[in-house]
């Protein structure tokens, strides 16, 4: 996690969501417009096929090599976030920054789990 990082503690259940493990690369930096475009586009397109309007943000960054900074990573989610609300989608941000026990229950059919590179 962040070094600057306090503990907390928080017990929170969403239901019925798309959860979107995402990983921001350095690279993504140069092209940020294009990247939170194409984020919300795929995070649309998963919630439509689930058939809910709740998405869940989180970083995933710590497996790669090649990871964006941290205020990018967070203003990327953050801009992510209001626009998907202004479209009507219940959002939320796991605590970023944070190693997480995070427990899910995903439907076995073939659009519960997909993954998108761009």
């Amino acid at each position: 996690g962040l070094e600057s990082a306090e503990e907390i503690e928080i017990k929170n259940s969403i239901e019925n969501a798309v959860i979107g493990f995402i990983h921001v690369e350095e690279k993504d930096e140069q092209d940020s417009s294009n990247v939170e475009t194409k984020l919300i586009k795929n995070l649309k397109w998963a919630a439509r096929k689930n058939e809910t309007n709740r998405i869940v943000l989180h970083s995933f960054n710590h497996l790669s090599t090649s990871s964006a900074s941290s205020d990018f990573t967070q203003s990327l989610f953050n801009n992510a976030e209001v626009r998907l609300r202004n479209s009507e989608y219940d959002v939320s941000q796991t605590p970023f920054g944070y190693f997480l026990n995070l427990n899910m229950d995903a439907p076995g059919k073939p659009l519960a789990r997909l993954f998108k590179e761009f």
